[in-house]
């Protein structure tokens, strides 16, 4: 059951080791349902030099890759599926030997959802976020009257052609994003389900001005 679930530390993909993580931020990268952590760690060499950034392995394997949580009614997750993943993060992180400076978040359909919902449960554990083509989990969380009064950065981007994002989903993390952050949000004509390079750029202009400004 999802109740155990795990990252495997061994597969994580980092962009630095070492001496060279210390007191420098992280930036975690979440990758979508029946992808790997390698997909969005190509995006590496063209993200700001800051952070060292550690693409996380999803830990339920579906088809030939993984998922950090089932699909059974799209857009619309089992919370408690969802939290499993997300403690599963939470532990990986706590369990770090060299501990990040600040920690962000980048995700990816399902990562994207992910980053949100970590930020939910977890509030002053993050420092923004990056959602690329995902959604905010129903129901409440317990972080949620905190970043109601401390919102966090978040960009959200998705395309205007996206298939497989239902639109119940969208309009929910449109009702919820602008009073639970401080929100830099881009839609992308004729985008579909993926990252454009229109889209990369304005990651990469959002991501420079979180490590310009000093961390709260």
């Amino acid at each position: 059951m999802t109740t155990s679930t795990t990252i495997d530390a061994a597969a994580v993909l980092w962009s630095a080791s070492g001496a060279d993580q210390v007191d420098r931020p992280l930036l975690l990268v979440l990758h979508g349902y029946g992808s790997h952590e390698g997909d969005l760690f190509s995006l590496t060499p063209h993200l700001p030099l800051e952070p060292v950034i550690a693409a996380l392995r999803a830990p339920l394997p579906v088809g030939d890759g993984w998922a950090w949580f089932p699909i059974n009614d799209p857009g619309n997750p089992d919370n408690a599926a969802v939290d499993a993943g997300v403690a599963a993060v939470l532990a990986w992180l706590d369990a770090l030997p060299q501990q990040p400076s600040t920690v962000g978040l980048l995700g990816f359909s399902q990562g994207g959802a992910m980053a949100l919902q970590l930020l939910r449960m977890a509030p002053d554990r993050f420092s923004f976020a990056v959602n690329l083509s995902g959604f905010v989990a129903s129901g409440p969380q317990s972080g949620d009257a905190r970043l109601a009064e401390r919102p966090l950065p978040v960009f959200w981007g998705r395309g205007t052609v996206d298939g497989v994002i239902p639109a119940s989903a969208v309009t929910r993390t449109q009702a919820w994003l602008p009073g639970h952050s401080t929100l830099t949000e881009r839609i992308y004509e004729g985008l579909p389900h993926s990252i454009s390079q229109a889209e990369l750029g304005d990651v990469v202009n959002f991501l420079r001005t979180q490590y310009l400004e000093p961390a709260a």
